[in-house]
């Protein structure tokens, strides 16, 4: 598991300009952002993640890591049937298998994305069916670690947004990306600790 190295300066310059978010960090001193090193399973992850909580992906991808070994050869090469038997919808299966299908086949190279900047990693994750813009930003966060990524449709967000800023109010995602300007450049961040305030599972993927 890999873990930034700009994380200590980006705390303590978030501390630094707004008190709220210094709290959140004193609150969880113990664990930081990590990366698992694996392009495909971080994307994989976000798949299974999408639209649903924390816990149930968790036992979703539990079920996937019991059924079959979780690389591009061996999901391509499953049917739609064998993941949803471990609970994934017929829908997000197909992105599965086609996910797999860009890696087995190459048409996927990793390596290329470290020389690229955000916005070009997420034109070029959006041409695979099923990964949205949600989900390259979650590549950008938990693969690629990138220090600026501010994900204003993901539903956790805007929740601890509104809880912590707002007293419960909601806010609309281009409220929350107004707001996000307050975090640059370390957005991905506050991003974390606004969901870790949130959930007591540590997001990862």
């Amino acid at each position: 598991m890999l873990k930034p190295d700009y994380w200590p300066t980006a705390c303590r310059a978030l501390s630094r300009a707004d008190p709220v978010m210094a709290r959140l960090i004193r609150a969880y001193p113990d664990v930081t952002l990590r990366s698992r090193g694996n392009a495909f399973e971080t994307l994989l992850r976000a798949i299974v993640g999408q639209q649903i909580s924390v816990k149930a992906a968790d036992a979703v991808w539990a079920r996937v890591c019991a059924a079959m070994p979780v690389k591009p050869e061996s999901i391509s090469a499953s049917s739609v049937d064998d993941l949803r038997a471990c609970g994934l919808s017929r829908m997000k299966a197909g992105y599965a298998i086609d996910l797999a299908a860009h890696f087995a086949e190459g048409r996927i190279k990793p390596r290329r994305w470290a020389h690229m900047d955000d916005e070009a990693v997420i034109a070029e994750l959006v041409d695979v069916r099923g990964l949205g813009r949600w989900t390259a930003e979650m590549f950008l966060i938990f693969h690629l670690l990138r220090p600026n990524v501010w994900p204003v449709d993901d539903l956790g967000l805007l929740k601890a947004v509104s809880l912590h800023y707002r007293d419960g109010e909601k806010i609309s995602a281009r409220q929350a990306k107004e707001m996000g300007e307050t975090w640059q450049p370390w957005r991905t961040v506050a991003t974390w600790y606004l969901w870790r305030s949130l959930d007591p599972v540590v997001v990862e993927y």
